[in-house]
């Protein structure tokens, strides 16, 4: 990957958390204190919450704050640091398990459906219906598709969903890896329309979801985690370059369990 030293995203990491702890509120350090101690109590491994519809926690939280802004890192995808997914043909789809282009390779791993619910607060806090989302991640050994070494001609574990009438988006994807110096995440982007996200307009939004604790040690307990399950015991949410300044509204709502729709959920006030 060529070298972008004028780039904010790819300054390193030490760059991004400078600037974060400027930006972000000193509530969110407290919150994010507060959300550590209730998330020490976890349930079975087998069922991380309860069976239904029903969502608790971050998912179904009612704020007046806008999720707080982070970095897009250095492989967003976007056009802002090298190539761009956005403007390609396919990208707006709910399944982002394949690349867009023949052979169309499938990411490996444990099946995750990522639900957003995504709020206007400039408009009162309803549903952004019409808005976008744009989500990537890594894939089970740690890679970002477009740029780490052995998968730049791949485009999968990326995609563009349109925000429905209830303010629901959701993606079929597989749980992310964990890879040396970071908390396990999913990146996204907020766009006020589909056309926007998909024409190089700007986002109202950056940021990304933390993964519950206990979802991780469950999955990385599977075959091909391995190397996850060892960068997760090197690194903490507290430790974390980008949500150790607090974590409270980024925080996933796991339900279902391995192969029974497991689903990390998130709340996503925007202005």
């Amino acid at each position: 990957m060529d070298d972008h030293d004028d780039d904010i995203v790819n300054r390193g990491l030490q760059f991004d958390v400078s600037t974060l702890i400027q930006r972000r509120r000193l509530l969110g350090l407290f919150a994010g204190l507060g959300l550590a101690a209730v998330a020490g109590c976890t349930a079975d491994d087998d069922d991380l919450a309860p069976a239904g519809p029903e969502r608790t926690g971050a998912a179904t939280a009612t704020t007046s704050r806008e999720i707080p802004g982070e970095t897009a890192g250095p492989f967003p995808g976007d056009g802002s640091n090298g190539p761009n997914v956005l403007a390609r043909s396919g990208i707006v789809r709910g399944d982002i398990r394949a690349s867009l282009d023949p052979p169309s390779t499938v990411a490996g791993g444990v099946p995750l459906i990522i639900d957003m619910t995504v709020l206007d607060l400039a408009a009162g806090g309803g549903p952004l219906a019409g808005g976008a989302v744009y989500v990537w991640q890594c894939d089970r050994e740690g890679r970002y598709s477009m740029y780490s070494p052995g998968v730049t001609q791949e485009t999968y574990l990326r995609g563009v969903g349109e925000v429905d009438s209830s303010g629901r988006v959701s993606f079929t994807s597989v749980f992310p890896g964990c890879y040396a110096g970071r908390w396990p995440h999913i990146h996204f982007e907020v766009y006020r329309s589909l056309a926007s996200a998909t024409n190089a307009g700007s986002a109202v939004a950056t940021s990304q979801i933390a993964l519950p604790e206990d979802a991780c040690r469950m999955v990385y307990a599977t075959d091909g985690y391995e190397q996850s399950a060892d960068s997760l015991s090197r690194v903490s949410l507290a430790t974390d370059g980008v949500f150790r300044d607090g974590w409270a509204d980024e925080l996933g709502a796991i339900t279902g369990s391995i192969g029974a729709d497991l689903t990390v959920a998130l709340s996503v006030p925007v202005r």
